[in-house]
């Protein structure tokens, strides 16, 4: 197995001054040495011009404006009290920006946002435009991924945009969604409700990282906490991030590492995966104490990203009595700027923030859209009362190498099919002998084994192909997408027993356990959830490879992994003792009577 470091990253070096150690107390009150790179001092807009001006590239999360303490009108009928200091309980001091409804007549509910992008990012941006939305969408007072307050002070609530600890010209080093993001949360939340513009009902909003900070701060109860609204939200760091499926993926914590405006030092996760290889008490912190959020919360999860696993564990393991999911196709930035979305979060939060009997409780726990091809959907703003869906009947589509393709009853005949990792992909096509809806969590069980090396990493996709043979793709954001995705390094195949359901297999990522030349394993793979139909001729195509595949979609071009397949060649085994089978989540209508059909 290969345990070196990661290429393109710097290695932690000792005696080097780039890095240091900081001693932290874990969830499980052990102590862990973690490791922290000096960061990356923020630049202000004229420095960023000129690196500009010569050709340059300069991240937006980058800027960071000398301190200025005032009091001003940032736009028409909204004040905004700049680089408020708060004191967190150690004695580090912060610096928040608050926007305020001109003509309150009195205090007003508090919506936080709270994460390391900058508090004013769009001073900094050469031209600001969020990504999906058309241009003008997004007022120049919002902090990236966060509530705008040119929509929100204009219906009577305050808005604070946070730079945390270590980040700009707040004091500290930068802790990356762990306990410490929780207690300064916290601290910040409590502080706010005493100041006389805020009436003490406080909630928070963020989709990305801003989302995922709020798991944590959740989990720390702070009593002025009235609700919280995820949308997009990854929770467990080092499987749905640094480790996916137990693969190495430090590259897009790399990116964001290093566009940060940090004049301290950066907790280094990259470098704590090479020297935490396997889930441990520091992994372990990265992981959102499910258990104690209980605040009313409104959870979005967007079936094309990254946030996807995050957002859904979320939902079904907080002990909230009251939230509710809304599953869709649309990208993070656009979801969260639409009209109806908008309009959306504000009966939520008038709810919970204001008391007002708006009947969002009507509001169904579930809502999902059920895709169908490129930018259409089969169904819109599906209710369900519960996710995974109570009535889903799990179907074994059983594989076979012999013919590439599959079906309902195991093959007796035995075959195989072996690939190049580091070039070829393995397919399996399924077609479809009724109208068949997707929605929830496939998993993928495979009799494999590795020649000539030992360890296979493996990638799998989950597409669509029409009548003819012809694939079709998803489309999000203007963008090609291909459907669901699974990932696994076969040493990593241990299943955690407390974690896995028979519906989704997850890995324990306690240890490696190497693969024996000619030995043939039974691997179950995670497939992420997804909420696709297929209608009656169409064919399922399984893809396996060894190395992730780029497409045209954005966020591929940010994902990059340390592949650890060596010189080995991948085989699949099918049929017999080894009957590999793709599991699917098929939803049956709700009510059938002879042809007619309600979904």
């Amino acid at each position: 197995m290969n345990t070196s470091g990661f290429p393109g990253i710097p290695a932690y070096d000792e005696a080097g001054t780039q890095f240091k150690i900081v001693k932290e107390i874990m969830n499980d009150a052990t102590a862990a040495d973690v490791i922290y790179r000096k960061g990356i001092p923020g630049k202000t807009r004229d420095e960023m011009d000129a690196i500009r001006s010569e050709g340059g590239r300069v991240d937006g999360f980058s800027h960071c404006a000398p301190l200025n303490f005032r009091t001003y009108e940032a736009a028409k009928g909204i004040i905004c009290m700049q680089d408020q200091t708060v004191t967190l309980r150690d004695g580090v001091k912060i610096y928040a920006d608050i926007y305020l409804p001109k003509n309150a007549e009195g205090p007003v509910p508090l919506i936080v946002s709270w994460w390391f992008s900058g508090k004013r990012q769009s001073e900094g941006a050469a031209e600001w435009i969020v990504d999906g939305c058309p241009p003008d969408t997004v007022s120049t007072l919002a902090k990236f991924e966060s509530v705008d307050p040119a929509f929100w002070c204009r219906h009577g609530y305050a808005v604070a945009n946070a730079d945390p600890r270590g980040v700009g010209n707040s004091e500290g080093d930068i802790s990356s969604f762990g306990i410490q993001d929780g207690r300064d949360g916290y601290d910040f939340i409590e502080w706010a409700a005493q100041q006389d513009w805020c009436d003490g009902d406080i909630g928070m909003y963020g989709n990305s990282g801003v989302g995922m900070v709020i798991w944590r701060i959740a989990a720390e109860r702070p009593p002025h906490l009235s609700c919280i609204a995820v949308w997009e939200g990854t929770g467990d760091m080092y499987r749905e991030s640094m480790a996916l499926g137990g693969i190495p993926a430090p590259y897009f914590n790399e990116l964001t590492m290093n566009g940060v405006a940090c004049k301290g030092y950066i907790e280094d996760m990259p470098n704590m995966l090479i020297k935490h290889p396997f889930m441990d008490s520091y992994w372990e912190s990265k992981i959102p104490r499910w258990e104690r959020i209980d605040q009313p919360a409104y959870i979005a999860a967007g079936l094309c990203h990254m946030h996807l696993r995050g957002s859904c564990e979320g939902y079904r393991r907080i002990r909230s009595k009251k939230k509710w999911l809304r599953i869709h196709r649309e990208m993070e930035w656009p979801d969260a700027y639409k009209a109806e979305n908008i309009e959306d979060l504000k009966r939520f939060f008038d709810r919970y923030l204001k008391d007002i009997r708006n009947g969002w409780e009507f509001t169904p726990p579930v809502r999902l859209e059920v895709m169908d091809a490129y930018d259409f959907d089969f169904d819109a703003c599906r209710a369900e009362r519960e996710f995974p869906i109570l009535r889903t009947e799990y179907r074994k589509i059983y594989l076979d190498a012999a013919s590439g393709g599959g079906g309902p009853e195991p093959y007796t005949g035995e075959s195989e099919i072996s690939y190049d990792p580091g070039r070829d992909t393995a397919s399996f096509d399924i077609l479809m002998d009724e109208d068949t809806e997707i929605i929830g969590y496939m998993k993928l069980c495979l009799y494999v084994e590795c020649r000539g090396y030992d360890n296979m990493d493996i990638f799998v996709w989950v597409k669509k192909h029409n009548s003819d043979g012809e694939y079709v793709p998803l489309t999000c954001m203007g963008m090609d997408f291909r459907g669901a995705w699974g990932y696994l390094r076969a040493s990593r195949r241990e299943l955690d027993p407390e974690l896995s359901e028979d519906f989704n297999p997850v890995q324990a990522h306690r240890r490696d356990e190497p693969m024996e030349p000619g030995k043939i394993y039974e691997v179950n793979i995670e497939i992420w959830p997804h909420s696709r139909i297929w209608h009656k001729g169409e064919s399922l195509r399984l893809e396996i490879s060894g190395e992730f595949v780029k497409s045209e979609w954005a966020m591929d071009m940010a994902m990059g992994f340390a592949c650890d397949n060596g010189n080995g060649r991948h085989v699949i085994h099918t049929g017999g003792k080894h009957a590999s089978y793709l599991q699917i989540p098929c939803i049956p209508p709700k009510y059938k009577s002879g042809d007619y059909i309600v979904r």
